[in-house]
């Protein structure tokens, strides 16, 4: 779904030159601030499948599988042995969000759901209380190559839904509101709106104990795509005392209310402030990570997220004892064949199955 901009988005009413407060280069994992916890963008350029849905075995040569995190030949297996990916691990106390914007991500989790989503779909999962899931990146297409690109997003919990029930929803490509934007020079903007009004725009519903799902928390997922020149206002958050960081990870450079950024750079700035954002050197491409801070304690060890150390304690201890429910799969890192066509069996039963839109 793709909107034209009105006449009052995209223009700025106000420039400050200080509404960025810090900046950072980006690496690997990036920085968040509160209700964010971690946020990493994969992209994995892997070669054309095998009919196990891997890389040939002798692409595997030389690495260090189950651990293989350095980006040889442009690609990583990460956790995983035959197929990349990340094989069963537990969650607790925070939600994952994922934005799968090429390849298949395959999910499996300790309910008995599953789900292949991709090409600009988002799966939001809530662990709450606990739950064990894979997620595994089949290379389906045998005779081109499968390149793989995502974000995963920890969003916080606060301590009074860190127990609640698991529960994910999937937010597909065709569902997904798309806001495009001309500026004046006729330069193109688009933003992707994945979480957080934007305009007229409102996103698909996330699940229903997500701190986001309280739109006065006004947590905000945007991604953003621009022309080289092109210039677009992001509007200020619709909270007084929203967090907000801007991670520039693709394109050369950036003008934010008048301050340049580098390539790879991420921002803290003033989420009270409109940002007035000018593509400097050639088409580039944003994510901008918002809302309202929970304000809480965080324990983080691992897979959990609580609020004290006890509660980290028996986070492991409950997992020892129950596997949070166990794992109903054959093997740690499922994969769901090789028909290309995205869907998601939710734990009880339902079954959905994504559109074709976006030339998707």
């Amino acid at each position: 779904m793709e909107v034209v901009a009105p006449a009052d988005i995209g223009r700025s009413l106000v420039v400050m030159a200080d509404v960025v407060l810090e900046t950072v280069p980006l690496g690997f994992q990036w920085p968040t601030l509160d209700p964010f916890l971690f946020c990493v963008h994969h992209l994995d350029a892997y070669p054309a499948g095998t009919p196990e849905l891997g890389p040939d075995p002798s692409l595997l040569t030389g690495r260090e599988l189950g651990m293989d995190f350095e980006p040889r030949d442009g690609w990583r297996m990460y956790h995983g042995q035959t197929i990349p990916g990340f094989p069963q691990h537990p969650h607790r106390g925070f939600e994952t969000v994922t934005y799968a914007r090429q390849g298949f991500i395959d999910h499996s989790d300790s309910l008995g759901a599953a789900a292949r989503f991709g090409r600009g779909d988002v799966q939001w999962m809530t662990a709450g209380r606990g739950i064990v899931h894979s997620e595994m990146f089949p290379m389906l297409n045998r005779a081109e190559p499968n390149t793989t690109e995502l974000f995963q997003i920890w969003l916080n919990l606060p301590a009074s839904d860190k127990l609640v029930e698991p529960h994910f929803a999937m937010l597909w490509d065709h569902a997904i509101p798309r806001l495009v934007n001309n500026d004046d020079d006729g330069r193109r903007s688009e933003v992707t709106v994945i979480a957080g009004r934007l305009g007229d725009l409102t996103p698909p519903p996330p699940p229903p104990r997500s701190w986001a799902a309280r739109t006065d928390n006004d947590v905000t997922i945007w991604h953003i795509t621009m022309d080289g020149g092109a210039r677009f206002t992001v509007p200020a958050a619709h909270h007084p005392n929203s967090a907000r960081m801007l991670y520039l990870f693709d394109g050369g450079g950036l003008e934010v209310s008048g301050m340049t950024l580098g390539e790879r750079t991420g921002a803290a700035v003033d989420a009270a402030a409109p940002l007035v954002l000018v593509a400097t050197d050639g088409p580039i491409e944003v994510l901008v990570l918002g809302g309202r801070p929970i304000v809480e304690p965080v324990a983080q060890y691992g897979p959990f997220v609580m609020n004290t150390r006890a509660e980290i304690e028996t986070a492991y201890r409950d997992y020892q004892a129950t596997g949070f429910g166990g794992w109903p799969w054959p093997d740690v890192g499922p994969v769901h064949g090789t028909d290309p066509a995205r869907f998601a069996r939710h734990a009880d039963e339902r079954l959905e199955y994504a559109e074709v839109a976006h030339g998707g």
